[in-house]
């Protein structure tokens, strides 16, 4: 079957990618989605009963759940023509306050488990298949008190863009997605709820369902990164003109 395999897809813009992938990839016959709460990805299944949902419960942080990822491959053997690596969270926290577990298990999530999981699927895709790795706006420039979620995600864009050249003889397309502030729970997670930074409740929102279905246009296309918005576009332009140092004068959470 061909199949398309999201992590992080119990909510927010990995739940998303579903209906999108869906749209425009009616060949997309199977889907795995990996997340921990198996109670919100059975939800999801029983919305596309036309579709082969397989609801995976793992945390992608634990390597016995990666083993256990791997070990499902081997015996699957699915034909993989879209993967997208979707898990992670941040923290808007002062560093020197922050808890060491938390911050260790964000770096795992966030940048060894998209790396091991793109390996072990790898093996298993299709020529001319798409993966889409969930940056952020944060890749852009640092942003003080989300020191190592900038870090996270700096470097999902720099391996996602070495990847997409490693691939081109495969016709694999990746894409770094790097959306700006999003109504997700990721806020929640990250200890932002709406009145506690008056940057974040500034900024624009974009809409997850749009990043889902615009990103996954632009991997078709090739594109090495996708951004929504002329906002954030003009703040990555911003980025690469300006001096990160005067930049972060503006964009402390």
């Amino acid at each position: 079957m061909v199949t398309a395999v999201i992590t992080g897809a119990s909510s927010g813009l990995g739940k998303e990618y579903i209906n999108a992938i869906i749209a425009q990839y009616p060949s997309v016959d199977a889907f795995w989605l990996v997340a921990r709460r198996k109670d919100r990805l059975k939800e999801i299944a029983e919305e596309h009963p036309d579709k082969t949902i397989a609801a995976i419960s793992l945390d992608l942080a634990k390597e016995e759940s990666l083993r256990l990822f791997e070990q499902l491959l081997k015996e699957n053997n699915p034909e993989i023509k879209v993967l997208v690596n979707a898990a992670g969270y941040g923290k808007g926290v002062d560093f020197f306050s922050s808890q060491n577990e938390v911050m260790a298990d964000m770096i795992d999530l966030n940048c060894r488990a998209l790396t091991v999981v793109t390996r072990l699927c790898l093996p298993y895709m299709l020529d001319d298949s798409l993966v889409l790795n969930v940056s952020s706006i944060a890749a852009f420039a640092p942003i003080p008190r989300m020191s190592v979620y900038c870090g996270t995600k700096s470097y999902v864009s720099f391996f996602s863009k070495a990847l997409h050249d490693e691939l081109r003889p495969r016709g694999i397309k990746v894409t770094a997605v790097c959306p700006g502030v999003m109504e997700t729970e990721f806020w929640e997670v990250a200890g932002l709820p709406e009145g506690r930074s008056r940057l974040i409740d500034r900024l624009p929102k974009v809409s997850p369902r749009d990043v889902a279905v615009g990103s996954l246009r632009a991997a078709k296309r090739g594109r090495l990164t996708y951004t929504k918005g002329i906002f954030y576009k003009c703040y990555h332009v911003l980025s690469k003109v300006l001096p990160h140092g005067f930049l972060m004068e503006f964009t402390e959470v």
